[in-house]
């Protein structure tokens, strides 16, 4: 038996640069993982049989989970002749912009290589991630980076200046296919990526709530007028800067000191079910 984290992430900037010809966009995102974590537990069972064992009524049992693409990527290219049941403990909420989803994936990858005895690095991993979705990749490695092409190439930064983060989820799911379709790339408000990165090396707080910026966030923002009302009272409750993470619904925002937290957190209970106060975890898996 194996158990796997799996964090969820925030986007602290991400920019749309274009469409390209396979169909995807040229993104360029700097992510960083949080302390709200999925569990993921991983028992061999006979035979090549991969199932899935949720309690999240969300979560997909078949093909369509992407823990279960993970485990039949690695069973096709590495010939490997043994079955495993992947146990999701759930904490990340489904459909929220925080790459759980994806997260997972990447988790039964890192679990599966030792459970499997296959002796695979971290890029290795990776590079069977990019196959599964575009998180995957920055999910195997945690931590803080740099994420361009649509997604899997990675730069390592270093972990941001500690912080707490106030997560907020509207009871709504949001399809990031959907928001892509919706954006308009001339009307897009596009952050400064590389503000954000300048303002991570230089452990600059202030500068790194400036630069938060999200291309896809008024798109959203839009359609789901819920998330927009939840942003502005996280700001009104002395959070220090708000964004939406990746295509959303959840909105996220930075608070420097403990003492403000718990305001922010109580003025948000009203508005939404599902609210967390972690902290930025910022530096990369050990093992990565």
């Amino acid at each position: 038996m194996m158990m796997v984290k799996a964090p969820a992430k925030i986007n602290l900037s991400l920019d749309v640069l274009h469409k390209r010809p396979d169909g995807f966009h040229e993104v360029e995102m700097v992510m960083t993982t949080v302390d709200l974590a999925d569990r993921i537990e991983l028992h061999e069972v006979k035979g090549k049989r991969i199932q899935i064992v949720s309690h999240d009524r969300f979560v997909p049992s078949d093909q369509r989970n992407l823990a279960y693409k993970a485990a039949e990527k690695l069973q096709k290219k590495y010939q490997v002749n043994k079955g495993v049941e992947i146990t999701i403990h759930k904490q990340i909420p489904v459909a929220a912009g925080l790459a759980g989803g994806s997260s997972d994936a990447a988790a039964t990858l890192k679990g599966l290589n030792t459970l499997w005895d296959l002796g695979l690095s971290a890029d290795e991993l990776a590079e069977v991630g990019t196959e599964i979705g575009s998180d995957v990749a920055f999910c195997i490695y945690g931590g803080t980076a740099l994420a361009t092409g649509r997604g899997e190439k990675i730069q390592e930064l270093p972990a941001p200046p500690k912080c707490w983060v106030v997560l907020a989820k509207p009871s709504i799911g949001v399809s990031t296919a959907d928001i892509y379709q919706n954006l308009k790339l001339d009307k897009a408000d596009h952050p400064d990526t590389q503000a954000m990165v300048q303002a991570i090396h230089d452990q600059d707080y202030d500068g790194i709530c400036q630069n938060l910026g999200n291309a896809l966030e008024s798109v959203t923002l839009n359609l789901y007028p819920e998330v927009k009302q939840i942003k502005e009272q996280m700001h009104r409750f002395g959070a220090d800067a708000v964004l939406m993470s990746g295509s959303g619904p959840t909105v996220f925002g930075l608070v420097q000191y403990e003492s403000k937290v718990h305001r922010v957190v109580n003025g948000l209970r009203g508005f939404c079910d599902q609210v967390f106060a972690v902290r930025i975890l910022g530096a990369r898996d050990p093992l990565a």
